[in-house]
């Protein structure tokens, strides 16, 4: 009787009532890029900022994912090396680090395979509180968290989100209603912006969408459900006593044959296809891995071991490991025939849906299964591949899921999430903009000039389609890469644009998270710890502009002087008014030499942002003590006056046969900008410019005080050498606060059909929107944005030019060149070697041009001849190894001296020119030296005549 009357009562309370709240920003997800995202806008201002996260835990992949081995790698001058840490990723790893000292001793205790710093989940999630502390509302800041909340309702007025509707996962919690001038989506499955109705792309995109080289032409071999795969991890910790997990439900040992070398001839007795994936590697092996992450053959034990007790001789019970082996990943389409079922009750169709597209309910039961399936691989580990090999030192049986994540299952309260809706932005970065096309790492073909955050990772797949055995979907499955999918494909340094963080159509709306305007391939090159929190920082500055302004986001977009206003709010942070610390800048050119705490790192950054002072191509480096050329200075100064207005174009001479400095002719690539400075009266008149030699400060001051530039003094004396960092720094002092008028825009940018470069691409399908040629240089200051080689004014209807690449047999051919490769003269060729030096030829593969990248060389003499009339040309060479120093390299042109004892250093290049008189049918060229050791290296020829002689 009394229960019945209690139950009445329950039954017939009222709901509880709807909780609304109103703020300037809203923040849906508490990932690791949420938090960013807070915590940015906190520091520039936002007065009001609420975040909503589906469950308690801060910092998604370092916490409530489990995945603790912090992924950060590149390729560093041929070597795995960790990508240079900057920003808000960089506070939360210098604290991650300090916590693993005061604990063990060791700011990287784990001596992992795939990380150099790892972290403990539940004791980093107090971290990420510790960040968020100072901004909160009961500390006196501008920031409510609000937990368990997961979006059910986007309302929509006049084009632009205005607020959120939220559903608690917990029972007996009020709803909650947020209403916001502003919201960012940086949830893990785009809900936000699914539930807008905003244009948004999932699965795998047709080589129709985006002309990725990569990406499938036909529909047909495309499952719009594909996506690179979800994965429970695990966390173990040792124990003293044996232990073994309860065998969980559907599990069948054939499908984790594959996971080590144990069960290897179980596995190949399945008769799975070829291509199926088996690691082939062991459980467990004695390793401290002494060359660093990726030094050496891993096993699941070291792949992402956390915490080393055994060789670093801590406490006894502290060893622990994060398990994320492939072999646990869990495709997200295809799924096994019970699940099917379980989906399909929920509604008809809803196991075809893509996991973007599936209710939470629907998500959460993808979720269990592949929580059962990461559970299934420890149970194989403890029992199939123990009673292997029981002798091992340390065995699965040893370790036990620790308690850290407070669920019952003692697994993580996410999967880890490699993929997941993406925005269809005003620009999609897309695989071409990032793909490394030469072999060789450096800047990337696209240095888009909103650039937010530089960044580079591999495209790098999982396995993203599930196989079973026998096509039985009842019985065990493995997994296999679909034909446009696979592991690594190598990148260049890249950097993401503002861009693609915003909508291409609805407003009031941001992204942050995995939710980002790119395609899936690139997505999977831009998921890892780093990339979500410089992201969701990008985002907390643009969306804090945004709101100081009381302008949307997407004009802040095509609006030069705040794009700039932002990227150096990024790369030089004001002190923070709560904690009295100035946090560190955010890397913008993806220099690897180029620290945060550099006094030149803010410079640096801003002049290569402009393409004032770019990055050298080929290299991966600032090289701030490398001295100056006087080339590079006149290329710099030149590039800085246009872009500040001024001077609003390069002028030189036009008479191709009287070019002001005798050392510096029309095919001279910076004979534009030294042409400028003479004759914008920036130097003195003289018969040579002598470009190779070292600049000074005497000779920078100089031309500063000609522009009325001021240079703060430097108690370097007058003559020395001007090395890179004292360039950036002083130049960047001189400049910053002049009006920056290098990219400008009308108000039809980014506007569908609106092409602001005329180069045949609209806008919103260019990543160098003021870039005609497309070759990284705003017209602005490019002398040849027509991409022919030449200044655009030269009249070249009355010149004759051939040039000449020396490279290998077989070699590509470069638009505007003749390959030579070393083979004997030929009357028919017209061209060729006296003596075949075919054999004398290299291939770096480290330089992006691939006229620089190749070369023929002779370690003694050889000599080269082009069948021409008799007349008077002008031949310009370049010699040099992009691999290499070469010194003392020599070569004449007609008997006249144009290389004499030159040396070049690794990835440099010597240019020169002769005036030359043809009386035999033939120019000659004799390079070499009888100097033993000492090579000479060929790159190109370029040869000119003229309907008047040249003399």
């Amino acid at each position: 009787m009394h229960t019945s009357i209690l139950l009445t009562a329950i039954l017939l309370a009222p709901a509880a009532a709807p909780q609304t709240v109103e703020t300037d920003l809203l923040v849906v997800g508490g990932s690791e890029s949420a938090v960013a995202v807070a915590v940015q806008a906190a520091r520039l201002g936002v007065r009001r900022i609420v975040l909503v996260n589906d469950i308690d835990w801060l910092g998604g992949q370092f916490t409530a994912e489990g995945l603790g081995a912090v992924d950060e790698w590149t390729i560093y001058k041929g070597k795995r090396e960790p990508f240079p840490r900057s920003g808000l990723f960089l506070e939360i790893m210098n604290a991650i680090e300090a916590d693993m000292q005061q604990k063990y001793g060791l700011p990287r205790p784990g001596n992992g395979f795939c990380s150099w710093t790892t972290c403990e989940p539940r004791d980093t999630e107090r971290l990420f509180r510790r960040l968020v502390a100072p901004y909160l509302k009961s500390s006196g800041g501008p920031l409510q968290i609000f937990g368990n909340y997961e979006p059910l309702q986007v309302t929509v007025a006049d084009g632009a989100v205005r607020g959120v509707e939220f559903v608690s996962t917990q029972s007996g919690q009020q709803p909650l209603t947020v209403t916001a001038k502003l919201t960012v989506d940086a949830s893990d499955w785009g809900d936000v912006v699914r539930l807008s109705g905003a244009a948004y792309m999932r699965g795998p995109d047709l080589k129709s969408a985006f002309d990725e080289p990569g990406a499938p032409e036909n529909q047909t071999a495309v499952r719009p459900n594909e996506l690179n795969p979800i994965t429970y991890c695990m966390i173990l910790r040792e124990t003293d006593t044996p232990t073994v997990i309860p065998q969980p439900p559907h599990y069948d040992e054939r499908r984790y044959f594959g996971t080590t070398l144990a069960t290897k001839e179980e596995f190949g007795s399945l008769g799975w296809p070829r291509g199926t994936m088996s690691p082939r590697v062991p459980a467990w092996k004695e390793s401290t891995m002494a060359n660093g992450p990726y030094g050496e053959q891993p096993s699941v034990y070291t792949h992402r071991r956390l915490v080393d007790r055994r060789h670093n001789k801590l406490q006894a019970g502290s060893e622990s490991i994060l398990v994320n082996w492939p072999l646990q990943d869990y495709p997200t389409y295809n799924f096994p025939a019970y699940l099917r079922e379980q989906l399909e009750a929920t509604e008809p169709g809803a196991s075809e849906k893509n996991l973007v597209d599936m209710t939470p309910a629907q998500r959460r039961l993808v979720f269990a299964d592949a929580k059962l399936h990461a559970l299934g691989m420890l149970y194989h580990l403890q029992t199939t591949v123990h009673e292997k090999d029981p002798s091992q030192a340390v065995s699965f049986r040893d370790m036990e899921l620790t308690d850290e994540f407070g669920t019952p299952d003692k697994m993580p309260l996410k999967p880890y999430v490699r993929e997941g809706l993406r925005l269809d932005a005003l620009y999609v970065l897309r695989e071409q903009d990032i793909r490394d096309i030469d072999g060789m790492q450096s800047w990337a073909t696209v240095m888009v000039p909103d650039n937010l955050f530089g960044f580079q990772f591999n495209i790098d797949f999982h396995p993203t389609k599930r196989i079973f055995l026998d096509d039985d979907p009842s019985g065990p499955w493995a997994h296999i890469h679909s034909s446009y999918r696979n592991w690594g494909t190598h990148t260049d340094r890249s950097g993401f644009p503002l861009r693609s963080l915003v909508p291409k159509q609805m407003d009031g709306l941001l992204v942050a998270g995995k939710n980002l305007g790119y395609t899936s391939i690139v997505s999977s090159a831009v998921r890892l710890h780093g990339h979500g929190m410089l992201a969701g920082q990008a985002t907390g500055a643009l969306a804090a502009m945004s709101l100081r302004e009381g302008v949307p986001p997407r004009e802040v977009a095509a609006d030069w002087k705040r794009i700039r206003e932002l990227q150096t709010q990024l790369v030089s942070p004001s002190s923070d008014p709560k904690t009295g610390q100035t946090p560190p800048g955010v890397l913008l050119w993806p220099y690897h030499d180029l620290p945060v705490e550099a006094d030149h790192f803010a410079a640096a950054n801003q002049l290569a942002i402009r393409m004032i002072l770019p990055g050298d191509y080929g290299l991966q480096d600032f090289e701030p003590d490398r001295v100056v050329t006087r080339r590079e200075l006149a290329r710099t100064i030149a590039r800085a006056a246009l872009s500040t207005g001024q001077f609003t174009d390069f002028d030189y001479s036009t008479n191709t046969d009287r070019p002001t400095f005798s050392d510096v002719d029309i095919f001279d690539p910076d004979y534009a900008a030294i042409e400028s400075l003479q004759r914008w009266k920036l130097i003195a008149d003289e018969k040579q410019f002598h470009p190779e030699q070292p600049a000074t400060w005497e000779f920078f001051r100089s031309i500063a005080g000609n522009l009325n530039w001021t240079i703060t003094d430097s108690p370097t004396p007058q003559e020395s050498q001007l090395t890179r960092a004292e360039l950036a720094q002083a130049l960047w002092g001189a400049i910053q606060a002049r009006l920056d008028v290098m990219l400008q825009a009308t108000a039809d940018y980014l506007q569908p059909g609106h092409d602001a470069d005329n180069d045949g691409v609209e806008d919103l399908n260019d990543p160098l929107p003021f870039d005609r040629d497309n070759d990284g240089l705003p017209d602005r200051v490019d002398a040849d944005d027509t991409g022919n080689g030449l200044p655009d004014r030269l009249a070249v209807d009355g010149l004759s030019i051939r040039r000449f690449n020396f490279t290998g047999r077989g070699a590509k051919q470069v638009p505007g060149y003749h390959n030579d490769s070393g083979l004997a003269f030929d009357g028919e060729r017209g061209f060729g070697w006296r003596t075949d030096i075919s054999a004398n030829h290299r291939r770096r593969h480290q330089h992006p041009d691939p006229v620089k990248d190749s070369f023929l060389f002779t370690r003694k003499t050889a000599v080269w001849e082009c069948a021409l009339p008799n007349g008077t040309y002008r031949v310009s060479v370049t010699v040099g190894d992009s691999g290499h120093a070469q010194p003392g390299q020599q070569l004449s042109v007609e008997g006249m001296p144009a290389v004499n004892k030159v040396d070049t250093a690794l990835g440099r290049f010597h240019t020169a020119s002769v005036t030359a008189k043809v009386t035999d049918g033939r120019l000659t060229i004799e390079m070499g030296t009888e100097t033993p050791k000492l090579n000479t290296c060929l790159n190109a020829v370029t040869i000119m005549s003229a309907t008047t002689p040249l003399e």
